[in-house]
C-alpha cells in the first residue's frame, strides 16, 4: 500500500481512474497497482476500480486474477460493457506457462465471443462502441494457427457495434467528387519513431506519388517526434489531437476521402473502432498487425510476394494484395552502435552467443526443444533472451525453458540469460558483437531482420506456415541466403549450431550480407505497385457504384 493523505484518499476512492490511470499513463504499475488497491480498501463496491485493477493484471498475464476482477466488476455493475468484453478477450493467454495447452484457450475464447455477441441484445447494444478496441485478441496471432474464423467471428461483433454507433449517430460517408488525384487517407496510432512507422508508413509517406494522389494523414496517437514532423511535412493534410470517436469520425468524413489505408489494425483502440465503420469507398489495411483484421468493413490486405505462401489468400478475410518483393519502401537506421559491456549484463566472453531478440509472447511452447537440442549439441554457448517490461511475462518463459532444460538433466541457467531492454544503439552494438541471430518460430522478426542484416550478422530463420512466420525468410531469400532458412526444427538447429562452430562460416555469411543487403533498402517497386492497385481499386468501385 502506499501512505496517503486523507484528501488523497478520497480521490483514490472516487476517481481511480485519475489515480491509477496517472501512474499507469506513466509507466509506473507498482504505484497503479497500489492505487487501485487502495481504492478498493476504502471502497470495495467501486465497480470501476475492480476493473482497471483487472486490465492492469491482464497486461502482466496475471489472468486468472484479472478475470476475477472482471467478474467482481461485473456482479457490482451488471451492465459494465468494458469488464464484460475485457472477460472475453481475457481468455487469451499472453504468454504459455508450463503445461499450458493453447487449443483450450482458443476453444474458451471463441465460446465468450458467442456469448458476448448474445448479451449485446437490442437494450445493450447502444453502448457497444464502448468497449470495441478497449481490448483486442492482439496475442491470438502468435498462435501459430489459422486465425480467421475466429478473427471474423470477433469482426463481425465489432462491426455490428460500430455500425449501430454510425447509424444512429448520422455520421455517414458522403459522394466525392470527382477530383485531379485520388484522396488517399492514412489513419495511424503510430505515426513516430515505432516499428509500423520504419516498415511501412514511412516509405509510403516519402515516394507515393502526389501528382496523382493526394495524401491525408489522420494521427490518433499522442507521443510526437522527428518522424512526426517528417509525416506532417509530406502530407496534403495533417490531422492530429482530436478528442474522441465522434471527432476522428468527423475528421475523416470531413475529407471524403476515395481510399483509407490502415497500417495496421488490431494494436490500437481508436483504430479498431475506425475501421469497424464504413468511412470511405475502398477500406484496405496493411501488415503492421500481421494477421487478419478479420472486419467485413475491410476490403483488401496489403501483403508482400516475397512473405506469402502459395496459398496465402485463404488466411484473409480481405482481399489479398501481394505487392512486389518486400511489400515495403524500407530504409536502413544507420545507427552507430555503442560496445556493449558483456561482463555487467552477464553475458559470457568466450562463448557462441546466440541473439533471441523476441518479445516473451513471441516463444511458443512447441518451439522450446529446439533450444534444449542446440545447446546440446553446441556444449558451451549462451542465448541471450530480454527482459519484458512486464516481469511477469519474462518469468513465465524462463520458467517453461528451465522446465524443457530439465527434462533432459541440463540446466537453462547454465546456457541462457535475460538481459534488460537496450537502448537502440545498445542493441546494434549487441548485434554486432553476437555470432548469431535465432528469429522467433512462428512469428518472425521484420524490423529485427532488417537490424541484424544492417548490422551484417547472420540469421537463422524457420520458414513459417503464414505471412507472420515468413519476415526473415522473405529477406534472406531476397538477398541470396536461402541456406538459412530451415523448414524444420531439426534444419533450424543444424544451422544454429553451424554458425555457432564454424568461424569462417560466419565471415563467410557476414561478407555475403554485407555484399547483397542493399537490394532490401529504398526499394520503390512496392510503391509503384500499390499506386496501380489504387487507381485500379478506385475506378472500379466509383464504376460500380
Amino acid at each position: 500500500m502506499v501512505s496517503s493523505s486523507p484528501d488523497t484518499r478520497l480521490t483514490l476512492a472516487t476517481t481511480p481512474v485519475q489515480a491509477g490511470g496517472r501512474f499507469g499513463a506513466q509507466g509506473k504499475r507498482a504505484e497503479a497497482l497500489a492505487g487501485y488497491q487502495e481504492a478498493l480498501v476504502l471502497k470495495p463496491e467501486f465497480a470501476e476500480a475492480h476493473f482497471y485493477l483487472g486490465a492492469m493484471l491482464q497486461a502482466q498475464g496475471i489472468i486468472d486474477e484479472a478475470i476475477g476482477c472482471f467478474q467482481t466488476a461485473l456482479s457490482l455493475k451488471p451492465d459494465y460493457v468494458e469488464a464484460h468484453w475485457a472477460l472475453a478477450m481475457s481468455q487469451l493467454a499472453l504468454v504459455y506457462g508450463t503445461g499450458d495447452v493453447p487449443g483450450n484457450f482458443r476453444e474458451a475464447f471463441s465460446r465468450a465471443l458467442a456469448d458476448l455477441d448474445h448479451w449485446f441484445d437490442a437494450n445493450r447494444i447502444k453502448d457497444g462502441f464502448k468497449a470495441v478496441g478497449s481490448q483486442a485478441p492482439y496475442y491470438l496471432a502468435y498462435d501459430e494457427q489459422d486465425n480467421r474464423g475466429l478473427l471474423s467471428q470477433y469482426g463481425d461483433l465489432c462491426v455490428r457495434l460500430m455500425r449501430y454507433w454510425q447509424d444512429e449517430q448520422g455520421r455517414l460517408p458522403q459522394d466525392r467528387p470527382p477530383g485531379e488525384t485520388i484522396s488517399v487517407g492514412l489513419v495511424s496510432a503510430h505515426i513516430r519513431d515505432q516499428s509500423v512507422w520504419t516498415a511501412i508508413t514511412r516509405g509510403l509517406c516519402q515516394h507515393l506519388d502526389r501528382d496523382r494522389f493526394s495524401l491525408h494523414v489522420f494521427y490518433i496517437g499522442t507521443v510526437q517526434d522527428q518522424h512526426t514532423a517528417v509525416a506532417k511535412s509530406q502530407s496534403a493534410s495533417f490531422v492530429s489531437g482530436a478528442a474522441g470517436l465522434s471527432q476522428w469520425v468527423d475528421a475523416i468524413l470531413e475529407h471524403r476521402l476515395d481510399v483509407i489505408i490502415y497500417p495496421e489494425v488490431g494494436m490500437d483502440p481508436m483504430t479498431i473502432r475506425l475501421a469497424s465503420m464504413r468511412l470511405a469507398p475502398v477500406q484496405v489495411a496493411a501488415w503492421g498487425h500481421p494477421e487478419t483484421t478479420g472486419l467485413p468493413t475491410i476490403d483488401y490486405y496489403l501483403s508482400a510476394e516475397d512473405f506469402e505462401p502459395v496459398d496465402g489468400a485463404k488466411n484473409y478475410r480481405e482481399e489479398l494484395v501481394a505487392l512486389p518483393h518486400l511489400g515495403c519502401s524500407y530504409q536502413p537506421l544507420q545507427v552507430s552502435g555503442v560496445a556493449p559491456d558483456l561482463e555487467a549484463l552477464g553475458i559470457a566472453v568466450d562463448a557462441p552467443l546466440l541473439l533471441c531478440p523476441g518479445t516473451p509472447y513471441k516463444y511458443a511452447p512447441q518451439h522450446d526443444q529446439v533450444f534444449v537440442e542446440i545447446a546440446r549439441r553446441l556444449g558451451r554457448c549462451q542465448f541471450i533472451f530480454f527482459n519484458d517490461d512486464h516481469e511477469n511475462l519474462s518469468e513465465k518463459l524462463r520458467e517453461r525453458l528451465e522446465a524443457a532444460f530439465a527434462q533432459v538433466d541440463m540446466y537453462f541457467d547454465e546456457y541462457g540469460v535475460f538481459i534488460p531492454w537496450q537502448t537502440r544503439p545498445s542493441f546494434y552494438g549487441l548485434l554486432q558483437r553476437v555470432d548469431v541471430c535465432l528469429d522467433t518460430m512462428g512469428f518472425s522478426g521484420f524490423n529485427t531482420a532488417m537490424q541484424a542484416i544492417e548490422c551484417g550478422l547472420p540469421i537463422v530463420t524457420l520458414e513459417g506456415r503464414f505471412m507472420r512466420g515468413r519476415f526473415a525468410s522473405g529477406i534472406l531469400k531476397r538477398i541470396g541466403l536461402s541456406e538459412l532458412v530451415a523448414q524444420t526444427h531439426e534444419r533450424y538447429v543444424e544451422l544454429a549450431v553451424k554458425l555457432g562452430q564454424d568461424s569462417e562460416y560466419r565471415r563467410d555469411v557476414r561478407a555475403r550480407i554485407v555484399a547483397s543487403r542493399d537490394v532490401l533498402f529504398d526499394d520503390v517497386a512496392p510503391i509503384r505497385a500499390l499506386e496501380r492497385f489504387l487507381l485500379e481499386v478506385t475506378k472500379r468501385t466509383a464504376r460500380a457504384s
